[in-house]
């Protein structure tokens, strides 16, 4: 039996609901992208939400590991964590984000490291922040609307 499948072989994000996940299986959903934990601004004529390349600063832009998890809310105050009900208002949420197609009852896709069994495929499918962004303590704030990027789902 896979590490990522209930006992009946059914993947555990496929047989609970998101608020029946264990610690360790909502954890185990991060495919470690880094996106989420991007600096984002909101556009004041649409609404809309825009990523930049610029990381929150307990980001390690090379891993996409927070550098304190357990304690990131302490440090960043306005660091979102992430919950099964608060999960639906985060529209901003990356669409490739797992906890977000769990929640729409979608797939995780071929690289996510509970299908493929390998942390590394993240990166090597080109979804995640891996090596391509700043922190923000590199960054001037009046400066963060041009580092708005597009990153790929």
């Amino acid at each position: 039996m896979s590490a990522g499948a209930a006992g009946d072989g059914i993947p555990f994000w496929k047989a609970k609901p998101l608020d029946g996940l264990s610690p360790e299986e909502w954890d185990a959903l991060c495919d470690g992208c880094g996106k989420c934990c991007l600096v984002k601004m909101e556009d004041e004529d649409t609404g809309a939400v825009l990523s930049t390349d610029v990381a929150c600063r307990l980001l390690d832009c090379d891993s996409c590991h927070c550098r304190d998890y357990p304690n990131r809310k302490a440090i960043v105050p306005d660091c979102v964590v992430l919950t099964p009900d608060n999960l639906g208002a985060l529209d901003w949420m990356p669409a490739t984000c797992a906890y977000r197609l769990v929640a729409e009852g979608r797939d995780l896709p071929w690289w996510h490291p509970l299908v493929s069994g390998d942390p590394a495929s993240v990166r090597r499918a080109g979804v995640g922040a891996h090596g391509r962004v700043v922190s923000e303590e590199t960054v001037d704030e009046d400066r963060l609307f041009d580092r708005v990027a597009s990153w790929p789902d």
